[in-house]
């Protein structure tokens, strides 16, 4: 004899919709002009700053002249060649071993000039993810030949099934929650710097 719970769930199976196939959503015809100028624009206008650099070796220099870089004891770099590191991200197990850490400099693997968002996934940063999120500064670091147009460029780039996690972040933290007065480094970095080398 089958139970209640059987018996509802077999209704629902019965009672469901056929599938329907995703729509084909065409690409934005959205272009700019200057890629890299969009998309350092884009990132101003979220609170963020972009420095634009020919090489990894100006790279490193614009990073370590940053103030954030200059006042930080705890670092975490998955960029060495851009500024070394003082907490080694692989000796970490526990996420709240990371609270002190004052900068991380991370690698995006592109950027998107309509709203100034870089993707992340955690190929680089594994399990260790919430370094991005507690960390005071953050310097992302993203190949000026790795920009893309719009957001339906960059979800068409999108491979899901490759990582476990992924996530665009766009500036530094910020929230207008209470009397819609902006506060930025409310939840997360008080500040994003976006290096484009190239």
């Amino acid at each position: 004899m089958r139970s209640s719970r059987e018996k509802v769930l077999e209704r629902l199976r019965q009672a469901r919709p056929p599938a329907v196939a995703l729509p084909d959503v065409p690409t934005s015809p959205v272009r700019f002009e200057d890629l890299p100028a969009r998309f350092a624009q884009s990132v101003t206008d979220v609170a963020g700053s972009c420095l634009r650099v020919a090489s990894m070796a100006e790279a490193a220099a614009a990073v370590r002249g940053l103030p954030a870089a200059q006042s930080a004891r705890q670092i975490v770099s998955l960029v060495p060649e851009v500024l070394p590191g003082t907490v080694a991200l692989d000796s970490v197990d526990d996420p709240h071993a990371l609270e002190g850490v004052d900068l991380a400099v991370v690698p995006g693997e592109f950027g998107v000039a309509e709203n100034g968002a870089v993707w992340l996934t955690d190929a680089v940063l594994k399990h260790r993810r919430a370094v991005l999120f507690v960390t005071q500064h953050l310097v992302l670091v993203v190949p000026g030949r790795e920009l893309v147009h719009t957001l339906h460029d960059a979800y068409a780039r999108l491979r899901l099934g490759a990582a476990g996690f992924g996530l665009f972040i766009a500036g530094p933290s910020k929230t207008a929650d209470i009397e819609q007065a902006l506060v930025i480094g409310a939840h997360g970095a008080r500040s994003a710097t976006i290096v484009l080398v190239g």
